[in-house]
């Protein structure tokens, strides 16, 4: 019976062809040209997300492909794959290495596998539904999320405050206030810090499909949630709010505060 376990060998083989683009161009004298979000986008991410797609071409032409930089492929079809080349390009391109590929794999809208790589740091994050996360590294790092019994005692984590609007810069400030500490950057990487136990909660908003598929699997499989503000899990056609928590039960806290 075909499972997500039997697409791991791909998403594995897609992580390193990325890897293989990206890395001779990390903190290179590259020439940046800005999108319509404003965010820099490189020829590494261009270059990654070809090398994947034509892996995923190759070895599965049945399933559809979702990707950030080149849109969509036969969305409607069962196992879907969604792909971020590079999730955190800002810190790509100012040389810093809290970045990651995102490969991540829906069977019917729902993600089942996910990949969070760091393709310069050699770290990797493994996601499978119904499996404990693994986590590959040369620094050591546990894939455990720890237990934190109230928001209080929570290393907090965002990617910025610029992706809040006036509806949700208060609900995230009074977040903010109650958490013991905030962090800002990481993207991607700072839910595998999540992954680890070493932060209890990120929260993030305007997440496209490409932003948040790969990670469901990884923090889910490290004992904790990754859903939307109001603990529901996350759709293709969702409002792009992202809440991941290492101890699910700051879920009610959470989700009041971030209701407003």
């Amino acid at each position: 019976m075909t499972g997500p376990a039997d697409f791991l060998a791909t998403a594995e083989a897609a992580a390193g062809a990325a890897g293989e683009a990206i890395r001779p161009l990390f903190r290179s004298a590259l020439l940046v040209e800005a999108k319509g979000d404003a965010s820099p986008v490189t020829e590494a991410d261009r270059a990654a997300e070809r090398a994947i797609r034509a892996l995923l071409a190759e070895r599965h032409p049945d399933h559809g492909v979702i990707g950030e930089e080149y849109g969509e492929t036969n969305p409607d079809a069962e196992w879907v794959w969604v792909l971020d080349p590079i999730d955190g390009t800002r810190a790509f391109v100012t040389g810093r290495p809290l970045f990651g590929t995102l490969i991540g794999l829906l069977h019917r809208g729902t993600p089942v596998l996910g990949l969070i790589d760091q393709p310069v740091t050699g770290e990797r994050w493994i996601g499978l539904s119904g499996q404990p996360t693994r986590f590959l590294s040369r620094f050591g790092g546990t894939p455990r999320c720890r237990p934190c019994a109230t928001l209080a005692e929570a290393e907090l984590s965002c990617t910025s405050p610029d992706m809040f609007d006036a509806e949700t810069a208060p609900r995230f400030a009074a977040l903010k206030a109650a958490a013991r500490r905030t962090t800002w950057g990481g993207d991607c990487y700072a839910y595998g810090l999540l992954a680890l136990g070493l932060v209890d909660a990120v929260v993030d908003a305007t997440m496209k499909p490409w932003d948040w598929a790969a990670l469901v699997p990884v923090v889910e499989g490290a004992g904790g949630s990754c859903t939307d503000w109001a603990g529901r899990p996350l759709r293709l056609d969702g409002d792009g709010s992202v809440l991941a928590l290492g101890d699910p039960a700051m879920l009610p806290e959470v989700s009041a505060l971030l209701a407003g």
